[in-house]
């Protein structure tokens, strides 16, 4: 069975760098974490991390309306149409997940929105729970609007980016969201070309 789209638009390298960023995000989320909850914000029109993911209850959310076909079909995963950009808070108690993951969704975001999202990430993580992101780095936004212009990546995707962040950028981010500056790590994968940062509620 062939993989649908896993973004808008179209580009001819979209499917493997989702691959990448999604074989990052588990090399950074805890083994213990599958036995509980994990919500992927932006999970993208084709949930690909959570149909690839163990983890006992997945949680997906989107703006965009989200399919799955029959054979990927799965009693503990549930996708919502929802709006993280319109909406003041995420539809799920205090406390709820092990993990949440925002997979290249940082950059789709206006900061105060982003500083809002996070916060309320930070509110829904247990204890011990753990955020998990990645971005393009600071320094790739001439080069992927080279990609889309040769149709490699979606322009689609690109012409919707609302800024770019280096490390110093997401950290502050994420303090100001009420992390704590010993609860997060921050590196980079693919060469330098993608930034990845976990917060530890």
């Amino acid at each position: 069975m062939s993989t649908p789209t896993v973004t808008r638009g179209h580009g001819l390298l979209e499917g493997f760098l989702a691959r990448q960023r999604i074989r990052q995000a588990k090399k950074l989320i805890p083994p213990g974490a599958s036995a509980g909850r994990v919500l992927d914000i932006g999970c993208g029109s084709y949930p690909l991390f959570l149909v690839s993911s163990d983890f006992a209850e997945k949680f997906g959310l989107d703006r965009v309306a989200v399919t799955l076909p029959d054979g990927r079909r799965d009693s503990n995963l549930k996708v919502l149409e929802y709006d993280v950009q319109a909406a003041p808070e995420l539809p799920f108690p205090a406390s709820h997940f092990d993990a949440v993951t925002m997979l290249a969704v940082f950059e789709h975001l206006e900061p105060a929105v982003l500083r809002r999202l996070i916060t309320e990430v930070r509110r829904v993580l247990k204890p011990g729970g753990v955020y998990v992101m990645t971005t393009p780095a600071q320094w790739t936004d001439g080069l992927l609007k080279l990609l889309a212009r040769l149709g490699l990546v979606s322009s689609m995707e690109i012409d919707e980016h609302k800024g770019s962040y280096g490390h110093a950028e997401i950290r502050s981010v994420l303090e100001d969201s009420g992390f704590g500056p010993d609860q997060v790590r921050l590196g980079y994968f693919e060469a330098g070309l993608n930034v990845w940062a976990v917060a530890t509620r």
